[in-house]
């Protein structure tokens, strides 16, 4: 065995792919922080019962778990960071009125999964806590658009959907957890057989809606036809209004939005619109986002709350190559003036690698296309010879 091997879907990022992700991550930050959001650090370790409070099932599979030497419970390395966040809002900030709350970091999830297919994404995202309306959740939508736009990505399509149609066809149905269950998991590979299987039992009107949830999907046109086979339930007509206001409010940032009420994923998790970013090149969600606002009563402290994240790794990968910037090569020695060069070129933001004694050099290895040279006693940047 190679001891220097690593596990399974972990990878080292190598300068040119870290140098990327950095900048991009600083733009992200950037991006939020003029629009009020502020950053938050939370640990990369917490106790199980706090990492994983109101995000269901799923959520746990995802986890790492090791055990607290000190304490002798059991904690998680986190596989999300949106709870994190919850957990800061309810406990350590405490604001009355809204907060807006980002993060970036690494997060460690036991299986592979996003476009990069990794088990260590970097995980980027914005929370808005505190406000229940429509507003929140466009606000939060728009700040994705702009992100990915801001990453050059094009011709963003916005796919929606609302959990609170299905939740309210469970209620009216007395469905059982159990067939909840396998109902969702119908839904979500778009199994029409197997959603008319599993309703045989119900009453003929949930029967119809639930197997109708596999085709109501398409345009804004597509929800006036929800409404005509749908239930005439309260949940359901206020889900589809909030669902039909979302696309008008978008119409400005140039996106495609469609929806799909047979998209259920974070159901468990999430408890009115969700939302996914998908863009051309990508074969899967370049961002995730909904609101959840059942989070906060599990820390103690119910709070409206919607958001977004995405995996910058995962984001990149298909972004055109970006060239890293080419490096100055001086000499070395301590000459002051040799020196002083070197920083006030360093001050304007330019790479200048400096030389060492007793080594060879390469400048394709150091990334330098020019050098600096002393010329009758005056420091100037020539380009070096190109093989």
């Amino acid at each position: 065995m190679r001891n220097w091997l690593l596990p399974e879907y972990i990878e080292d990022v190598l300068p040119s792919e870290a140098a990327r992700l950095e900048q991009l991550r600083r733009k992200l930050l950037d991006l939020f922080k003029v629009h009020g959001y502020q950053y938050v650090i939370p640990p990369t370790l917490e106790y199980m019962e706090s990492l994983i409070t109101g995000t269901g099932h799923d959520l746990d599979l995802a986890t790492f778990k090791v055990v607290d030497q000190l304490t002798g419970r059991l904690m998680g390395i986190r596989a999300d960071m949106t709870p994190q966040a919850a957990r800061i809002d309810a406990h350590m900030l405490n604001h009355q009125g809204v907060s807006r709350l980002c993060y970036a970091g690494t997060v460690l999830r036991t299986k592979p999964d996003g476009l990069a297919r990794t088990r260590e994404p970097l995980q980027i995202g914005a929370e808005l806590f505190g406000h229940a309306g429509i507003e929140s959740d466009t606000e939060i939508q728009r700040l994705m658009i702009k992100a990915l736009q801001l990453l050059g990505l094009e011709e963003l399509h916005i796919d929606f959907s609302h959990v609170a149609i299905f939740e309210s066809l469970v209620k009216a149905g007395n469905i059982s957890a159990d067939l909840e269950q396998a109902l969702y998991a119908a839904l979500l590979s778009k199994d029409k057989a197997a959603v008319t299987h599993l309703a045989a039992g119900l009453p003929k009107s949930i029967q119809q809606a639930l197997v109708s949830l596999t085709e109501l999907n398409g345009d804004a046109a597509m929800l006036e036809k929800a409404k005509n086979v749908l239930p005439e339930l309260p949940e359901i007509n206020l889900a589809l209004a909030d669902l039909r206001a979302v696309a008008s409010k978008l119409s400005d940032l140039n996106v495609h939005v469609s929806f799909d009420l047979c998209e259920l994923r974070g159901y468990h998790y999430h408890s009115g619109i969700v939302f996914a970013a998908y863009a051309q090149g990508y074969a899967g969600p370049l961002a995730l986002g909904g609101r959840y606002d059942e989070v906060g009563i599990a820390f103690g402290r119910a709070r409206p709350a919607t958001g977004f994240s995405l995996d910058l790794r995962g984001v990149i990968t298909a972004l055109a190559p970006a060239s890293q910037p080419k490096a100055i090569l001086a000499p070395e020695g301590n000459d002051k003036a040799l020196l002083n060069e070197i920083e006030a070129l360093r001050a304007d933001g330019l790479i200048v690698i400096q030389a060492l004694p007793n080594v060879q050099l390469s400048a394709a290895e150091l990334n330098c296309d020019s050098a600096l040279v002393l010329r009758n006693g005056e420091w100037l940047i020539e380009a070096l010879a190109q093989h």
